[in-house]
């Protein structure tokens, strides 16, 4: 498979389901600083290592999907709860480069560089995360 960019998917974007995103992604994000000043960074951090954006994304791609399949005249369940579960699993595997991202700036920003560290800590997510991504196409 090779990867491509396609920029077509922006047009048939509304503005409600941007708006959507947003409002989500915004509501978790203040939950997170809800849950910093009540149990402290550490704990609050774990929050955001999971994507804010997740749970909008995922209501969306299954509307999309069944809006698709029926304006062809087939029931779109399946084919949408496949597709959600696909960009789940991108999201798991990008949650665990960012578990790791955090791990390395944890133990390394009091004795290195910080930018250094945030170079190093990016190159590590990315890093387990295509790793992860290239098991996944293995299996």
């Amino acid at each position: 498979m090779k990867i491509t960019v396609d920029l077509t998917g922006l047009k048939e974007t509304r503005w409600f389901q941007l708006a959507v995103r947003f409002c989500i992604g915004g509501l978790i994000t203040a939950a997170t600083g809800i849950i910093a000043r009540r149990y402290g960074p550490s704990v609050a951090g774990l929050f955001l290592a999971f994507p804010a954006i997740f749970p909008a994304s995922a209501t969306l791609i299954e509307k999309h999907e069944q809006q698709e399949r029926q304006e062809a005249g087939v029931d779109g369940t399946k084919r949408a709860r496949q597709a959600v579960s696909l960009d789940a699993t991108g999201a798991a595997m990008g949650s665990i480069g960012l578990f790791l991202f955090a791990l390395v700036v944890t133990e390394f920003v009091q004795l290195f560089q910080p930018s250094l560290v945030i170079a190093g800590a990016t190159a590590s997510w990315m890093a387990v995360s295509i790793l992860l991504w290239w098991i996944r196409k293995q299996a």
